[in-house]
This record gives C-alpha cells, structure tokens and sequence, in this order.
C-alpha cells in the first residue's frame, strides 16, 4: 500500500486528491512543520535524505517531487484515467503544465513569500529600512511583474479549454492547483476570474472534499 508521508501546509495534499480521484488505498503518515520556521521536522530524513514533503514510498519504491510521484501513481494505477491517450495534443499539453506548475510556476510565488517574510522579519531598527526598501524594489521591478505575466498566461489559457490539458480533468490539473491555490493565498488570484473558476470546480470535486478531510487543515503561503 502507498504510504503518503503527509506534511501539513504542503504540496503532499495534491498527492492525497490525486489518490482519491484515483480511488487508490493509501495510508497517510503525518508530520507537523516547525510552528516557528516553518520546515519539516528531522524526522523526514528518515524517509528521503532532503526531508521534505511531499514523498511517498509504496513496497521498495521511495518517490519524492510532486511531478515524479503525480507520473509513479498515474502509471502505476491509473489504468489509463486523468492522462490523454499518448501521441494526442493533449497528452502534449498535459506533460508540459506538470512541469510547468514548479519549475515555471512556483518559483516567483515562492520570491515573492521571501520578500514579504523579510519585511517582516525582526531586525535592528536601523537596518529595517534599507531591507524593506530592497523588498519592495525587488517585489515592484521582478517578483510581481513576473507574478501578473504568469498569472496571466495560465487565465488566458483556461479561456481556450475547460482543463489544462483540454476538455478532460487530469491529474495535471492536480499539479497546476498547488501554485494557482498558492496565488490564492496571498489575494493574486482575483482579478483572474478563469483561476478563480478553476479553482471553484476543483474545490467542489468530492475527491478534493474527501482528500482534505484526511490530510486536515490546508493554509497556503499566508
């Protein structure tokens, strides 16, 4: 049976979606970030040497990456569900948003959580200005202009199509709901109302419902 070691607050609660639209057993083993720095607890290591989240092992297999384990589960048990047939444009579609969603995706969300933290953080009151006014640069002239294009890109390709990959939900849609919920989060995603609608539907899926009652409470980059 796949054993999804599930931090809380993380990417491993698509991991939990994606077992349950796929109606696959699973057991869910937890792991509670740090309530002062936010990261995983050393007891991660002993299942994958970087010790984070998400990483599952299922018998002798140890997979970690969000991208690696969505292709493990889909290939190993999905019996041809949430994957275009091979060949089709929108199997195209779909292996370009898995890979997208963090290597494209997540890296000016995840900027944009640094800067907000170092203005925020305690320092000597005479170093706080130069270090919010680095912030707020870095923010204005890099971090949200790449943020609007991004966001922009994925709303504009919803307006084409009712999923990412086409017509069809797949498990790449599990992928992209990480940093568009993450966008969310941090109030970026409103004036894109086709992520908002995106992010409505899967909200409303029973598998979301039921993936969320096991892996507990989800907050998002606050």
């Amino acid at each position: 049976m796949i054993v999804v070691h599930h931090l809380n607050n993380s990417r491993s609660q698509r991991v939990l979606w994606l077992l349950e639209e796929l109606d696959v057993a699973y057991e869910v083993r937890r792991y509670e970030r740090d309530a002062q720095t936010m990261l995983a607890p050393p007891s991660l290591k002993a299942v994958h040497p970087l010790g984070k989240s998400p990483v599952i092992t299922d018998g002798p297999n140890t997979v970690a990456e969000s991208g690696a384990i969505i292709e493990y589960i889909v290939e190993r048990y999905g019996n041809g569900r949430l994957i275009p047939p091979p060949g089709t444009p929108q199997r195209l579609r779909y292996t370009y948003w898995l890979h997208y969603a963090e290597g494209s995706a997540m890296p000016p969300l995840l900027l944009s959580l640094v800067f907000s933290r170092v203005k925020e953080a305690p320092m000597p009151f005479f170093v706080k200005p130069v270090a919010r006014g680095i912030a707020d640069r870095v923010m204005s002239q890099f971090v949200g202009p790449q943020l609007d294009l991004h966001l922009g890109y994925m709303d504009d390709e919803l307006a084409e199509r009712a999923w990412f990959a086409g017509e069809e939900f797949t498990a790449a849609d599990v992928q992209m709901s990480f940093p568009i919920e993450a966008a969310a989060a941090r109030a970026s995603a409103a004036a894109y109302p086709r992520l908002q609608a995106f992010l409505d539907r899967i909200h409303a899926r029973p598998a979301y419902q039921r993936a969320l009652a096991k892996g507990g409470p989800y907050e998002l980059m606050r």
